[in-house]
């Protein structure tokens, strides 16, 4: 099958590899129909994050049921899934206690990272990973499935409460959809980002009519943001300080984008004299990931998707995303598309 690997010089590479076929009995071998880019897969190219060496990247996906092991009884060949790239053992002792997000034996099974993942023809996964995609959801709609699902982790660490007023620091492909699902929550939310083109383009995402005036777009540096959050939602991981200044009081501040290289300046005493809480959510848990496909029900998760490349236009995709030297964002959400020649509903 055609794959995209990561070199060592952190760039993708467009290769045969092996077709994977089912070795446990509870394996599910997926054709990928779309895969979208996540911010870490570009944070890896861009040196923000680790990832291995000959590893087949990407992990949002979905696609159709290739082959099943024997042991198999939820999926038959042919089924449309969503893949969970958030593997778990089972058996150690945090994921016993129910943290399967914090799970002790990550090593060798973070999908796209040191796992292959579905920037490829096929991917694999234990049938306890993989969702049925509801009757009537497109796979536009449920490729934005897994965004939700970090989306809801990291606003219910928050406490997001009806009524509240969420500020959604960053308008990339996951500020927008946190901003939905803010929205869904019931609470007032204002999208602050910088870039033009990236607030242009989640604009035309909330003027659908089930967001008309219920999400506003501003520029960090606009006065009222000060002190208006309720909860403050860092979506690009290396904000912190920029987010806590938007933290009303007794507000929390969750940092949910990924990136090893960030660090931050903290004042204690700003924290005590206002009574803020900075939260790390780290990954979902897997329960959440059933509500997710439930909530993509309700919302236009497909608006978020502006491009579509096949998988050997990989280095466009990257550079609409601002992952090549000197490029600058032209999209949102893109999605790789490897190549098939039947059809899908």
């Amino acid at each position: 099958m055609k794959a995209l690997t990561l070199t060592a010089d952190r760039t993708l590479a467009l290769v045969d590899h092996p077709k994977p076929e089912p070795l446990a009995a509870d394996d599910v071998v997926i054709r990928v129909t779309q895969s979208g880019i996540c911010g870490t897969d570009r944070s890896v190219l861009v040196g923000k994050f680790p990832a291995e060496t000959g590893v087949v990247m990407g992990h949002e996906a979905v696609g159709v049921v290739d082959t099943t092991g024997p042991g198999v009884t939820r999926f038959s060949v042919g089924d449309r899934v969503i893949v969970n790239p958030t593997l778990y053992c089972g058996t150690c002792s945090t994921c016993l206690e129910g943290h399967w997000n914090f799970c002790g034996h990550k090593a060798g099974t973070e999908v796209g990272l040191d796992y292959d993942g579905s920037f490829a023809e096929f991917i694999r996964l234990p049938e306890l990973f993989c969702h049925a995609i509801p009757d009537g959801m497109s796979f536009d709609r449920a490729v934005v499935v897994e965004p939700l699902a970090c989306a809801l982790n990291n606003i219910e660490a928050g406490g997001l409460a009806p009524g509240e007023t969420a500020v959604v620091v960053g308008a990339g492909p996951m500020g927008v959809v946190t901003a939905m699902a803010a929205r869904l929550y019931g609470a007032s939310v204002l999208l602050v980002e910088p870039d033009p083109v990236r607030r242009r383009l989640a604009q035309e995402v909330f003027d659908a009519p089930e967001f008309a005036g219920r999400v506003s777009l501003h520029t960090p540096d606009e006065p009222e943001l000060a002190e208006r959050g309720d909860l403050v939602v860092d979506s690009v991981g290396n904000l912190l300080e920029q987010s806590i200044g938007y933290a009303a009081v007794r507000g929390r501040v969750v940092v949910m984008g990924f990136n090893s290289n960030a660090s931050a300046t903290v004042r204690p005493l700003a924290l005590l004299q206002r009574g803020l809480r900075i939260i790390g959510a780290g990954d979902y848990n897997s329960m959440i990931f059933p509500r997710a496909v439930e909530l993509a029900r309700r919302l236009p998760l497909e608006r978020v998707v502006t491009h579509r490349f096949a998988l050997a236009d990989h280095e466009e995709a990257f550079k609409a995303l601002a992952a090549v030297p000197g490029a600058q964002y032209a999209a949102l959400k893109v999605v790789l598309v490897p190549p098939y020649t039947g059809a899908d509903a």
